[in-house]
C-alpha cells in the first residue's frame, strides 16, 4: 500500500498534537479509529460492485487542475490569472468536480492526472450557491471515478481522509469538528458546511473522503475557527450532496435552472454584530450606488442586520436578480440610505460559455 505508512504516522502525530485542544477530546478516538482501519484494511476502502479499491487506485481519481485566466476576467484581481488546485472524476466520460473559484472565467483548463499527464478540459458549469465547477477531459484517463458518499450523514467527530492531487504523500487523515453554517465574504453562505481539522494546506478542490472510499466534500479554505468560539485550524468542505440536485441542470446548462439571487457585488466583514462593507466589486451594483469600503450596513429598509448571513437571507428574500435593495448604513457617524439595483452574477462574470 503505497503511502499508508505515512498516513498512520500523520494519524499518530496528529493525535498527539490535538489532544489538549477543548472540543476534540472525542474526535481524537476517531482518528486513532481512522488510522486503524488505513492500516489493517486499506483495500477494504471503496469496496464497489465492479470489485475492490486499494488506496492507491482510490487517489487516482484526485488530479491536478491548472486554469489561465484573462487579465481582463472580473475575477482576475481578486483570484489572480494563474489558479491550481484538485478535481475529483466523477465519471467514465472524465467528468470532473472542483470548487468554482479555480476555473471562474478560465480561458484555458489543463488537468495532470495521476500519470503525470497534462491534458485539456473544458469548462462544463458552474454554480454560486453551491461553489461547485465541473469540467471534463477527454476519459477518465485509467483511474477509476469516486462515487458519491451521503455528506447528510457526516456527523461530528467522524473520521476522513482529505487527499490533493499530490497523491498517497499528501493525504492525511481528519475529523469532522463541526458541521454548521458557514457565511462567505463574497455573498455566499451554506446551511451546513463541513468542517475537518487538521488543515490540508492543498485545500482547493481537495477531496474529502469517507471510510468507505466515496467522496463526501470538495474543499474551500483553510480557516482558524473551524470548531466554533474556539481557535482550531482546519478546513472547510462544501457537501457533495448540494451538487446532487443540479448536476443535470449544469451538464446541459452550465448553471442550476432556479431564480437567480440578487447580487451586490460587495465584500463584507463580520465583527461583533457589526457587517462592515470591505471591498466593492469595480463597475458592480454597490459601486454604482455609492457603497464604500468602511461602510457599516446596519439595516435593509426597516429591518436591522445582525450578521453576513442575516444580510444575505433579508436580500435574497426581496426576490429574483435586477430587485432593488434598500440598504441603510453607516458611513462615517452619517446613518444614510441606499437604494442597489442588484444584478444577476452570472451575467456579470465572463464565463465561457457565457449565459
Amino acid at each position: 500500500m503505497s503511502g499508508v505508512p505515512r498516513v498512520v504516522s500523520t494519524m499518530l502525530t496528529v493525535s498527539t498534537a490535538l489532544t489538549g485542544l477543548t472540543g476534540l477530546r472525542l474526535a481524537i478516538a476517531s482518528l486513532s479509529m481512522m488510522a486503524a482501519m488505513v492500516a489493517l484494511a486499506p483495500p477494504a476502502l471503496a469496496a464497489k460492485d465492479a470489485g475492490e479499491m486499494t488506496m492507491e487506485s482510490l487517489l487516482q481519481a484526485v488530479v491536478k487542475v491548472h486554469a489561465r485566466v484573462p487579465a481582463e476576467a472580473r475575477t482576475a484581481r481578486g483570484l489572480g490569472t494563474e489558479r491550481e488546485g484538485s478535481g475529483v472524476i466523477i465519471a467514465k466520460d472524465g467528468l470532473i468536480v472542483t470548487i468554482g473559484y479555480l476555473i471562474l472565467e478560465a480561458a484555458e483548463i489543463e488537468i495532470v492526472d495521476h500519470r503525470g499527464r497534462t491534458r485539456p478540459a473544458e469548462f462544463v458549469g458552474y454554480d454560486h450557491d453551491s461553489g461547485f465547477g465541473l469540467i471534463r477531459m477527454g476519459d477518465a484517463g485509467g483511474a477509476e471515478p469516486l462515487e458519491f458518499g451521503d455528506s447528510a450523514k457526516l456527523a461530528e467527530r467522524q473520521p476522513v481522509m482529505v487527499a490533493s492531487f499530490a497523491g498517497a504523500k499528501d493525504a492525511i487523515p481528519a475529523v469532522v469538528v463541526s458541521r454548521r453554517e458557514f457565511a462567505g465574504y463574497w455573498e455566499y453562505l451554506l446551511d451546513k458546511a463541513i468542517f475537518t481539522s487538521p488543515p490540508h494546506y492543498n485545500w482547493g478542490g481537495a477531496a474529502l473522503i469517507g471510510a468507505d472510499g466515496r467522496l463526501l466534500g470538495i474543499g474551500s479554505l483553510i480557516v482558524g475557527d473551524a470548531v466554533k468560539g474556539e481557535q482550531v485550524p482546519g478546513n472547510m468542505f462544501v457537501p457533495i450532496d448540494l451538487l446532487k440536485p443540479i448536476m443535470a441542470d449544469l451538464l446541459t446548462k452550465g448553471r442550476a435552472a432556479k431564480r437567480p439571487k440578487p447580487w451586490l457585488g460587495m465584500h463584507t466583514e463580520e465583527i461583533k454584530g457589526r457587517v462592515f462593507v470591505t471591498r466593492v466589486t469595480a463597475a458592480g451594483p454597490a459601486e454604482k450606488a455609492g457603497i464604500e469600503p468602511g461602510d457599516i450596513v446596519i439595516g435593509i429598509g426597516d429591518a436591522g442586520v445582525s450578521s453576513m448571513a442575516d444580510l444575505y437571507r433579508k436580500v435574497w428574500a426581496l426576490g429574483k436578480a435586477g430587485v432593488d435593495v434598500p440598504l441603510k448604513i453607516l458611513h462615517g457617524t452619517d446613518v444614510q440610505e441606499r437604494v442597489v439595483h442588484s444584478a444577476d452574477r452570472y451575467q456579470f462574470l465572463r464565463l465561457r460559455p457565457s449565459y
